[in-house]
């Protein structure tokens, strides 16, 4: 995309707000299919209950709803103003997460703060907390090395989980908000040759990356063992043909799949629906994030830009990961698809970001 600039009043905007809502709802709803569609056997033999996921997901839906009413009703030059408290209380939750007896460990990650039976996942909250305060940061001009301690902080702070896909994502948008923002091409090549690096450490001295590379680039090897996922994740796909076994019909999900309902739950409907129906499925993703730049693209204020782009990659970068994971067009990396997964910090943060958008989109029409 190219970089934004004011172009004033213009009466589409609105209508891409109502459109956005529209997609994002219908996004949700498939979301909730899929995950009742995914979970019942799991639901059964956890909880004797075969509506527990989608039930649960309904209160995060609802809770979102809330979450994205508020992001739609609060003014924006007040949300403007709190985006720095409210990212040093995000950066504070990230702290917390890693301490033990406040964050949950599971699987040797900490990314999990549970209080009774509540539970909150920090880093869902820091990529929208990023992007409001990333808005405000760079509206008035880009200022690299302040830039580097800014990124540096969260990607540090989310690798002490580990969470090397999350980091991925809240770089990307970081990137594509300093770019827009009007940095030189000589500061996005460092940053990236230096991001690059790092990525390279952190897999090398990293024995479960490692693994997830090698299976990355051999999917045959250990089939039983590390290519396990990538491998079941294939087969429910090519499972589904053009049209697919239909609604409700998967066998991969009868304990063959594993994170059926999160990470994977792209896999189900691959082989629910088919070709046909993924294809349907990536063409709602489509236009969600078009319409998301678009917005951004039609702006007459700087701040409302950078704010509705940043939005736009957050959703861009984790959906492109997660559908990318799910061909072997690069290693697994434990994303969650938005709107659609099963969790209830993605869903509400990413709501709450539908709710900003159509907010700006509010604004830019009055």
């Amino acid at each position: 995309m190219r970089r934004l600039d004011a172009k004033g009043f213009d009466k589409k905007t609105l209508k891409l707000g109502w459109l956005l809502i529209i997609l994002s709802s219908i996004a949700i709803a498939v979301g909730l299919v899929a995950i009742y569609n995914a979970s019942v056997v799991e639901g059964l033999r956890g909880y004797n209950d075969k509506y527990h996921f989608v039930v649960q997901q309904l209160k995060w839906v609802f809770l979102g709803l809330g979450a994205c009413m508020a992001a739609y009703l609060t003014p924006l030059p007040l949300i403007k103003k709190l985006s720095p408290a409210f990212f040093a209380f995000v950066l504070i939750l990230m702290v917390v997460v890693l301490l033990p007896g406040l964050g949950a460990k599971v699987q040797g990650a900490r990314r999990w703060i549970t209080i009774g039976n509540f539970t909150l996942q920090p880093t869902e909250a820091l990529k929208l907390a990023l992007v409001l305060y990333l808005g405000s940061f760079l509206e008035k001009g880009a200022r690299f090395r302040g830039f580097l301690i800014l990124v540096g902080t969260v990607t540090f702070l989310t690798m002490l989980q580990p969470d090397l896909g999350t980091a991925i994502i809240l770089v990307s948008l970081s990137l594509l908000m300093y770019y827009l923002s009007g940095a030189p091409l000589k500061h996005l090549a460092s940053f990236g040759l230096v991001a690059g690096v790092v990525i390279l450490l952190l897999v090398s001295f990293s024995p479960y990356r490692r693994a997830r590379l090698m299976t990355f680039l051999d999917p045959t090897n250990d089939p039983l063992g590390s290519s396990y996922h990538i491998n079941q994740i294939l087969l429910a796909i090519g499972s589904g043909g053009w049209n697919g076994l239909g609604l409700g019909r998967s066998r991969q999900k009868y304990a063959y799949l594993p994170e059926a309902t999160t990470d994977s739950i792209f896999a189900v409907i691959s082989e629910e629906l088919g070709f046909i129906g993924s294809l349907a499925v990536i063409g709602l993703f489509l236009g969600i994030i078009l319409v998301c730049f678009q917005i951004a693209a039609r702006c007459s204020n700087r701040y409302y830009q950078l704010l509705a782009a940043g939005i736009a990659s957050w959703l861009g970068a984790q959906t492109l990961l997660n559908l990318a994971a799910m061909v072997a067009l690069v290693p697994l990396t434990g994303i969650p698809l938005p709107f659609i997964s099963y969790g209830g910090s993605a869903l509400v943060a990413a709501m709450a970001g539908i709710g900003l958008l159509v907010n700006i989109a509010r604004v830019e029409n009055l």
